[in-house]
């Protein structure tokens, strides 16, 4: 590899082997050199991490070099308890790993040092915040809810004009259950 390929390796990147056959026929034995010079890192089988080194050390890859690389660029969403807390609808759970919705993969994953949970569902691109109360009415249980706890406090938040009531029951239509769509009707009834 010339000092011309060396150049296009992007500090803070995460790198597929397939990527790395763009400079070699044998993309594979140019990873394990690259390794050997320190210009990459392995990951884990098939992915490597082009080292950012600060003055603690070298730097992680972001989580987001990391779903990226490793969903191989398909759409991807972190959710979970993080932005359901955010809300202030009443949830203060947190989950070991974050949850990560895709269109190609489920279940627990280690990329690297970070652990994700993985579930393929359907998602919007571009979330606003109420597709996010639709998934914590989706999740209620899994962050010691119900949905008659979260009834009367989106109910204020909506009064309190913290959500638009017209995009909540789109986004219930097109990504909640029959029991959220119900419960959305309710607390947006009057407020349309």
């Amino acid at each position: 590899m010339s000092a011309r390929h060396h150049a296009q390796l992007n500090p803070g990147k995460v790198y597929r082997t397939a990527q790395l056959a763009a400079w070699s026929a044998n993309p594979t034995r140019l990873a394990a050199r690259l390794q050997k010079e320190g210009k990459l890192q392995k990951l884990s089988h098939g992915l490597f991490y082009a080292p950012v080194s600060s003055r603690f050390g070298v730097v992680p890859p972001s989580d987001e070099a990391l779903l990226d690389a490793f969903l191989e660029g398909t759409p991807w969403l972190v959710t979970g308890p993080p932005k359901w807390n955010a809300l202030g609808l009443g949830s203060t759970q947190m989950f070991a790993a974050p949850l990560v919705y895709n269109t190609t993969r489920s279940g627990e994953t280690q990329v690297g040092s970070r652990t994700f949970l993985l579930r393929r569902v359907r998602f919007p691109v571009h979330a606003p915040p109420e597709w996010f109360v639709v998934d914590l009415l989706n999740n209620a249980k899994s962050v010691g809810l119900t949905p008659s706890d979260l009834e009367p406090r989106l109910r204020a938040a909506l009064e309190q004009e913290r959500f638009s009531p017209a995009k909540l029951v789109q986004m219930a239509s097109q990504f909640g259950r029959r029991t959220e769509q119900d419960l959305v009707r309710r607390v947006t009834a009057g407020l349309l």
